[in-house]
């Protein structure tokens, strides 16, 4: 098990950094979600407990008044086949040769800013072509779509996780296995600032049988004492074989990944 750390925060030009200490999903967030900073400056804000699962070396999440900002370079934290060499992480092989890019040298990295203690809209949002969301790992979430077309169309180029590069960036469709396998394990963050989770409940552990149209419900996670808001991968197939990460609508107010 690794022991979650103290994190050490840095003031910058006003802003409260924290620097997140990589740890697994048995850590004791607690100590995390508990942290309160600048309450002169902020107010009574806080970065949830979930935002310690996001990898250190990718991604960089800050305190920026009452809002969270997520910084990450892009590039997943994880082996694949479009890292430049086929990976031996592959839990079946491609049913097609796919040709090894080059990530490194791509600039992937991106902003997103998202409010510490997101709402409900009045309405739903549609997502757009690109970045929806940052998983954990440092790289995107892209929808249920491929360019303008069903993503059925690229499913053979998706690597092992889910995941494959284009237009510029390595991004996620399906359900990362990487890290989450019909489980409860924490995704990322979407654009409208609410988590989402793999495919069951952390607090019943079973499949959610209560959520809206876009996969997402009230209810405690393993990283919030009170009920909150937030999506799961619906447990639903898609081509018979695949679980689609988001292919819903945000039901918050999204704001662009630049």
């Amino acid at each position: 098990m690794n022991v979650m750390k103290r994190n050490p925060i840095l003031i910058i030009s006003g802003l409260i950094v924290l620097m997140i200490i990589a740890c697994s999903s048995d850590t004791d967030s607690e100590t995390f979600e508990d942290e309160t900073f600048g309450e002169d400056d902020y107010g009574d804000v806080s970065l949830s407990a979930a935002f310690a699962e996001f990898d250190s070396n990718e991604t960089t999440i800050y305190l920026d008044g009452s809002n969270v900002v997520i910084e990450t370079t892009g590039f997943p934290n994880h082996e694949t086949v479009y890292w430049g060499e086929a990976s031996d992480m592959y839990l079946e092989e491609p049913e097609v040769e796919l040709t090894p890019s080059i990530i490194p040298n791509f600039d992937g990295s991106a902003t997103l800013v998202v409010s510490a203690n997101p709402e409900l809209a009045s309405s739903s949002t549609s997502t757009s072509l690109g970045a929806i969301g940052i998983a954990v790992s440092g790289a995107a979430i892209f929808n249920d779509q491929e360019g303008n077309g069903p993503l059925s169309a690229a499913a053979a180029s998706l690597d092992w996780t889910g995941g494959h590069i284009g237009p510029s960036v390595y991004h996620y469709h399906l359900e990362p296995k990487a890290w989450s396998d019909d489980d409860d394990s924490l995704i990322g963050i979407l654009a409208d600032g609410f988590f989402i989770y793999g495919r069951k409940c952390n607090s019943t552990g079973d499949y959610p049988t209560d959520l809206d149209a876009s996969g997402g419900h009230v209810g405690i996670t393993q990283h919030s004492s009170e009920p909150v808001y937030h999506y799961h991968i619906e447990n639903e197939l898609y081509l018979n074989q695949y679980y689609v990460i988001f292919p819903g609508d945000y039901q918050g107010t999204p704001n662009s990944i630049n």
